[in-house]
C-alpha cells in the first residue's frame, strides 16, 4: 500500500589564582631587622643563628678600625679629601633621589612617605620605554570560544535494521544547528512528505485566498451550454455537498441551478465540456495505477472536471476511482439540470457569457485537508495549477519547473530536488532531507504564510495519519505523544516522516526521516523509535 497510509487494524574548572604565590606574598622590600625585635622570629634576620651572630660582630670590628684609618688620612691631607667628599656627596644625593622616588612609589597604602629633597635644577626625566613583544617568541591567537559538548546519542537506534538505507537530519529549530545527519544532503524519494513542499509553492504561487473555480458558459449556438474544468477536485455531487469527504465541498447541484435561472426557461439543447486547462496524460506514467487507483482508491485520472475526487463512495477518504472521471461529473450535472441532451468535448468560445460558477474552499484549507489526511488529489491539483499559473505548463512534466519557481520564495537551496509528481506518490521524486529540515523552521515560525502547513500536520497519537487507528508512536514511543508533529509517507520502497519535535528540554527541532530500500512495514516503528529518541534527547542530541 502506498499513500495516503491506511488506518491499521489492530569536566571541573579550577579556581586557583596567580595572586596566592607565598613567593609573591611574603618577600621583604627591605632589611627587617630595623623593625623586628631580636629573637622573636617575626623575619629572615630575626631567624638568623648564634653563629650568624658571631661572624656580624667580627664584620663589624673590621669596619671599625677602616673607618679609623681614614679619618687619620683626612688629618693628613685634609684639602685633597674635602675635595672628594664633596663629590662623593654630590653622586649620593642624586643617587638618593632616586631611591627615594621608588620608595614613594612602592610603599603600601596608609605608610607614611617622608617627603623627597627639594632641588634647585630640574632633571630632566628618562621616558619609560614602551614594552615590545620579543620577535623570537610567539604570541597565541585568540582562541576560539569552546563548543558545547553534547552527549545523547540514538546512534544504536539509528543502526536498526528495519530502516534499510537511513538518511535523516535533525536541527535545532532556534539556533539552526545541526544535530544529527546520516546522508541527510542525499537526495531522495520522499513519498507524501512532498506534500509540504507543493503546499509552499501553491501558498507562495497562487496565494491563500486562492479559490478555484468551476463555470458554465453560454456555448457558441442558442441553447448550447458548456461547463468549464478549473481543476477543482472538491467540486461534489452530493446536494450542497453536505456528506462530502471535502469539508465545504461546492455542488455541481448548485452550478445547474444557476444556469436554469441564467437560461430563463429556455431549454438546454446539448452540453459541451471543456477540460482544457490540464493537459494529458491522465495519469502519471510512475505510478502503479491498479494499486493506487483501483485496490487502495487513493488517486484518481488527473482531468479538470471531477466530482469527490472522483471517488465511488463521495464521503470516504479512499474508495476505488473510475476511468472516466468527466464522465461521472456530466452525469451528474445532467441529472441536475434535469436534461439528457447530447454532450460533446471542446472548449468555450472566447468572451461566452458566463451564466454560472462556484468555487471550492481557499487554499488554506485545501492544504490544511491534504496534509492531515495526505490525500493525493488535492495535491495533484495544486502542483497542477502552480505549473500552470507560473507557465512551466499543465502536464506532469510541467510540475518540476512549477513547483521549484514557487518554492524560490523561501530562499532555500533547491539543489538536487525533483518533482515528479505533487503527491509524493512517485519513486522518481527526490529531496534531500536538509531541505526540509529547513524547510520546517520556517513551518514553525509560520513564515510566509506557511503557518496553515504546520496547522495541518498530523500529531503523534492525537490526529491524521499519525492518529489512533494508525499504529504510529505507541509502546514505548508513546512518551512523545503530543510532540511530533509530521508529514507522513510510504511508498513501495521507502517510509519517510518529517516534522517538528517539541523535545522534552522544550527546545524545537526539525527533522527528516527516510528508510529507504527493500523495507517492510515495521519500518514505521523503527523510525518512531528513532523519532522518540530525538524527543528525549533534545538540543543535548549528539551526533556520534
Amino acid at each position: 500500500m502506498r499513500e495516503p497510509d491506511q488506518r491499521d487494524s489492530g569536566a571541573t574548572d579550577g579556581t586557583g589564582s596567580e595572586s596566592t604565590n607565598p613567593l609573591n606574598s611574603v618577600l621583604p622590600t627591605g632589611d627587617s631587622s630595623a623593625t623586628s625585635e631580636p629573637g622573636t622570629g617575626a623575619t629572615p634576620s630575626g631567624r638568623r643563628s648564634a653563629g650568624g651572630a658571631g661572624a656580624g660582630a667580627a664584620v663589624s670590628g673590621a669596619i671599625s678600625g677602616a673607618v679609623a684609618g681614614v679619618m687619620s688620612a683626612i688629618r693628613t691631607h685634609p684639602k685633597a679629601w674635602i675635595a672628594a667628599g664633596a663629590t662623593v656627596a654630590f653622586v649620593l644625593l642624586g643617587a638618593g633621589s632616586v631611591a627615594l622616588g621608588a620608595t614613594v612609589g612602592s610603599a603600601p597604602a596608609g605608610a607614611a612617605v617622608a617627603a623627597p629633597p627639594t632641588h634647585s635644577a630640574t632633571r630632566t626625566p628618562t621616558p619609560t620605554p614602551t614594552p615590545t613583544a620579543d620577535p623570537a617568541r610567539p604570541v597565541p591567537a585568540a582562541q576560539p570560544a569552546a563548543s558545547r559538548i553534547r552527549t545523547c546519542s540514538v546512534a544504536s537506534l539509528a543502526q536498526d535494521g528495519r530502516l534499510g538505507n537511513l538518511e535523516a537530519q535533525v536541527v535545532n529549530a532556534k539556533t539552526g544547528q545541526v544535530l544529527f545527519d546520516r546522508n541527510g544532503g542525499t537526495p531522495g524519494p520522499t513519498a507524501s512528505v512532498l506534500k509540504t513542499l507543493t503546499s509552499a509553492a501553491a501558498l507562495a504561487t497562487l496565494g491563500p485566498d486562492y479559490r478555484v473555480q468551476t463555470t458554465v458558459v453560454a456555448g457558441s449556438v442558442p441553447g448550447q451550454v458548456v461547463i468549464v474544468g478549473g481543476g477543482d477536485v472538491t467540486l461534489s455531487r452530493l446536494p450542497g455537498g453536505q456528506g462530502a469527504f471535502y469539508t465545504n465541498a461546492p455542488s455541481i447541484q448548485d452550478l445547474a441551478t444557476q444556469t436554469k435561472q441564467a437560461l430563463g426557461g429556455a431549454p438546454v439543447t446539448s452540453i459541451v465540456v471543456d477540460t482544457s486547462l490540464f493537459g494529458g496524460p491522465l495519469w502519471q506514467p510512475s505510478w502503479d495505477e491498479h494499486e493506487e487507483r483501483v485496490v487502495e482508491g487513493s488517486t484518481p485520472y488527473m482531468s479538470a472536471l471531477m466530482v469527490d475526487g472522483d471517488r465511488n463512495d463521495p464521503g470516504a477518504v479512499e474508495s476505488p476511482r473510475s476511468t472516466d472521471p468527466v464522465g461521472r461529473a456530466v452525469q451528474y450535472f445532467q441529472q441536475y439540470l434535469g436534461t439528457n441532451v447530447p454532450v460533446t468535448s471542446g472548449t468555450a468560445p472566447a468572451g461566452a457569457r458566463q451564466l454560472a460558477a462556484v468555487q471550492s474552499q481557499p487554499v488554506t484549507t485545501l492544504i490544511d485537508q491534504a496534509m492531515t489526511y495526505s490525500d493525493n488529489t488535492i495535491m495533484e491539483e495544486l502542483a497542477r495549477l502552480v505549473a500552470i499559473k507560473t507557465g512551466a505548463g499543465n502536464t506532469f512534466a510541467a510540475e518540476n519547473a512549477g513547483v521549484l519557481a514557487g518554492l524560490k520564495a523561501y530562499g532555500i537551496d533547491t539543489t538536487g530536488i525533483h518533482i515528479a509528481d505533487g503527491s509524493g506518490l512517485s519513486a522518481d521524486n527526490a529531496v534531500p532531507p536538509s531541505y526540509l529540515t529547513q524547510l520546517f523552521v520556517k513551518v514553525l515560525n509560520r513564515q510566509n504564510g506557511l503557518g496553515v502547513v504546520y496547522d495541518g500536520l498530523p500529531v503523534a497519537g492525537r490526529t491524521g495519519t499519525l492518529g489512533p487507528g494508525y499504529s504510529r508512536f505507541t509502546g514505548a514511543s508513546s512518551i512523545a505523544d503530543g510532540s511530533v508533529h509530521a508529514k507522513t509517507g510510504w511508498i513501495n520502497n521507502g517510509y519517510t516522516l518529517s516534522g517538528i519535535i517539541d523535545a522534552a528540554d522544550g527546545s524545537q527541532l526539525t527533522f527528516a526521516v527516510y528508510a529507504l530500500g527493500p523495507v517492510s512495514d515495521n519500518a514505521k516503528q523503527a523510525i518512531d523509535t528513532l523519532t522518540t529518541g530525538f524527543y528525549k534527547c533534545g538540543d543535548n542530541l549528539t551526533n556520534g
